[in-house]
């Protein structure tokens, strides 16, 4: 197959590894780490990407994101003309660990879990990613007052308790040591940086599991959303399903 991989660049090394012994030819394509804060510019980033490899002429068999609900940055995203595929994840984490159920055992008691990687050490910035799950799960950066003038205030209190949680800060910063670059040593200097700060450091493995089946096409239906021409990538916000096809002619929000 000839595919077009759309990916953050965080995952570079992973998927550059993994690019390399694929049995496919693939047309790499990474966007800004930065891009993550702006989830409405990140979208158009990678619709405009995606727009441009149908109208290629290069024929693609299909366009792959590397990346996951990412703030709901992928909501919306659709493909005109090669069919769309999307790892069934929240955000790179469940990618760096190689599946959700990982994800899940790591991260599903504090959504809000700092972690870091390879990738997030050389593209400058944050040398951690900091989530707000719940914020990202919803996709509502919306004033307290909204959820009043729209569900009163006794309903517009638990919505707004529910989509900001006051998880604990544990001065933790998880290190996701994938074994094929460890060699590089970025568990150490992400220790150092971790410790400046006053926080604790716990490294876990990751996995190049997932981002391997990705480039090799292996698109199974628990790990993989693969969508049809004009179908968009709708949320689904569980730890499972995590996202869905919208049909053209559905008439439904996807973010």
């Amino acid at each position: 197959m000839l595919l077009k991989l759309i990916a953050c660049e965080v995952f570079t090394r992973e998927i550059c590894h993994c690019v390399a012994t694929s049995r496919h030819v693939i047309d790499l394509e990474f966007t800004p780490k930065g891009a993550h804060n702006e989830p409405g510019y990140l979208r158009g980033l990678i619709q405009r990407s995606i727009d441009a490899a149908n109208e290629s002429g290069k024929g693609y068999d299909a366009i792959v994101l590397g990346l996951g609900l990412c703030g709901n940055a992928t909501a919306g995203l659709v493909s005109h003309g090669a069919p769309l595929v999307i790892p069934r994840a929240h955000d790179c984490c469940t990618l760096f660990l190689g599946s959700k159920q990982r994800m899940k055992e790591h991260f599903a008691d504090n959504p809000s879990q700092a972690f870091s990687s390879a990738g997030y050490l050389e593209h400058g910035g944050d040398f951690v990613r900091e989530t707000d799950e719940f914020r990202e799960r919803s996709g509502y950066d919306v004033p307290y007052e909204a959820f009043v003038e729209q569900y009163g205030e006794e309903n517009a209190k638990f919505l707004w308790d529910t989509l900001h949680p006051d998880y604990p800060q544990d001065g933790k910063v998880v290190f996701i040591e994938v074994p094929e670059f460890k060699h590089l040593g970025y568990a150490d200097a992400c220790r150092k940086k971790a410790e400046a700060q006053g926080k604790d450091f716990v490294v876990i493995e990751g996995s190049t599991d997932l981002i391997r089946k990705m480039v090799n096409g292996d698109w199974n239906e628990e790990d993989f959303l693969v969508l049809k021409p004009g179908e968009a990538i709708a949320p689904v916000y569980d730890y499972d399903e995590v996202v869905r096809a919208l049909k053209p002619d559905a008439g439904e929000s996807v973010s």
